[in-house]
């Protein structure tokens, strides 16, 4: 072999390895735009949304759901809640709605309201109350009344106070793990 088609080979080997270095840095720098603007995972962390989620279960959180809309009622979304750690909630009252809750029965701005979702739970307690009863709240303007729907065992709006819009990171809809849970949560 020559001296130039060593020299040629090794000028090939260092275009190779630059561009594999190129590649690798795009996908981390890819990886890392997505996981901060667009979607995240997130581990749900105890007993709190039960039935509809279980403790453990790995959700994929979409942080531009409500870039040009507004949470909805009934959306399960992940925040930012007091002591620093974030919530997996179910979104029950909107700004200005009138939130209360007699027999077991939602009530939003005095309208009887059905949550299919706690459905599984209320014949589970069946008779007792799975929530218990609370004075109305109005939710003040730019603010989002939040439940976990295993109402015994939720730490949420009824102890934590309304949320802030500004506090929530996204919309959890897809469960991805484990494999044999892989549903959209409703």
């Amino acid at each position: 072999m020559s001296e130039e088609t060593l020299i040629e080979e090794e000028k090939s080997k260092k275009k190779e390895s630059w561009e594999w270095i190129k590649a690798i840095l795009f996908a981390f720098a890819l990886a890392f735009i997505i996981r901060q603007f667009l979607l995240a995972p997130v581990i749900v962390d105890g007993e709190s949304m039960l039935p509809t989620l279980e403790n453990s279960d790995r959700m994929i959180v979409n942080k531009m759901a409500y870039t040009f809309s507004e949470p909805k009622r009934f959306d399960i979304i992940v925040f930012h809640a007091p002591a620093g750690k974030d919530y997996i909630k179910r979104v029950i009252g909107l700004p200005g709605d009138e939130i209360k809750y007699e027999n077991d029965q939602l009530y939003v701005n005095g309208e009887a309201i059905d949550e299919p979702y706690l459905e599984e739970f209320q014949r589970l307690y069946e008779p007792e109350v799975l929530t218990h009863d609370f004075l109305p709240i109005i939710v003040p303007e730019q603010q989002l009344f939040v439940l976990g729907d295993n109402r015994r065992r939720s730490k949420d709006s009824r102890d934590i106070g309304t949320i802030h819009v500004d506090e929530v990171i996204g919309r959890a809809r897809i469960v991805f793990w484990p494999i044999s849970n892989f549903r959209i949560a409703e």
